[in-house]
């Protein structure tokens, strides 16, 4: 489980505090907040503090898929807000190599450590992959990014996870064998959630949505969400660090 790419500045409008949506960075800013909780439940498990199995079933599978999803959401969302009057090819080109860089440290990181459920494709691929393909819609009517969501479903309901496919083509979704991974989004049906984002921030101008705030939202709503890589990458270590210490202790 991982965060949305940031867009660089909303609507080619330049890139300072008039140009943000609040509404946006604050929803990322939820969305991050629910992953660190998730993935503080799972570290807790893996210290042994919790039962074996508590994230795999009930409750918290179900928000861990709430939560992923949403990110792919807002990542549509953001793709559409930054490249909506144009493809700015030069800081897409940057965002997606920052992405799929941070991708690669993260598949590197966990097969060293967990090399039993390595990160063959995580959210963060699949935000890479979908920023990627997204461009082939990025000019297209709602309707149409929408039907194009639409197809990624119905994939994902005929052939989902039914194929003999080899194990690198574990980012399809669509191969019977499933590896067993701290973190798993194949494009099917993962990418459908990117478009329909995008097919959102298509039919409706998102800032429009942004609210009639008295007063901008304080800092702790707006600025996690304005970093959600970087807290992406340091938020893991900061937890296991805390929960390392705080088993030696109690030993």
């Amino acid at each position: 489980m991982a965060m949305p790419a940031d867009s660089r500045d909303y609507a080619g409008m330049a890139h300072d505090n008039r140009s943000r949506l609040h509404w946006l960075d604050v929803a990322r800013t939820a969305a991050l907040c629910g992953m660190i909780a998730f993935h503080f439940v799972r570290d807790m498990e893996m210290f042994e503090f919790m039962p074996p199995g508590t994230t795999l079933g009930g409750f918290w599978a179900v928000f861990a898929r709430l939560v992923a999803g949403s990110f792919l959401l807002l990542s549509g969302v953001s793709f559409v807000l930054a490249h909506g009057d144009g493809l700015r090819l030069k800081a897409w080109a940057k965002r997606i190599a920052v992405i799929a860089g941070a991708a690669v440290l993260v598949s590197l990181v966990t097969r060293l450590v967990m090399p039993h459920a390595w990160i063959q494709f995580g959210i963060l691929h699949a935000i890479a992959a979908a920023s990627l393909l997204g461009v082939i819609l990025l000019r297209a009517p709602a309707l149409v990014t929408a039907a194009a969501a639409s197809a990624v479903l119905g994939l994902s309901f005929v052939l989902g996870r039914s194929l003999d496919l080899p194990s690198w083509m574990v980012w399809t979704g669509l191969g019977a064998a499933v590896p067993p991974s701290l973190d798993y989004i194949p494009l099917v049906p993962w990418l459908a959630l990117f478009l329909i984002g995008m097919a959102l921030a298509q039919a409706v101008d998102p800032a429009r949505l942004e609210p009639r705030w008295k007063t901008p939202p304080p800092l702790a709503l707006t600025l996690p969400g304005q970093h959600s890589l970087l807290i992406y990458l340091v938020h893991q270590p900061i937890l296991i660090a805390i929960l390392a210490a705080f088993s030696w202790v109690l030993r």
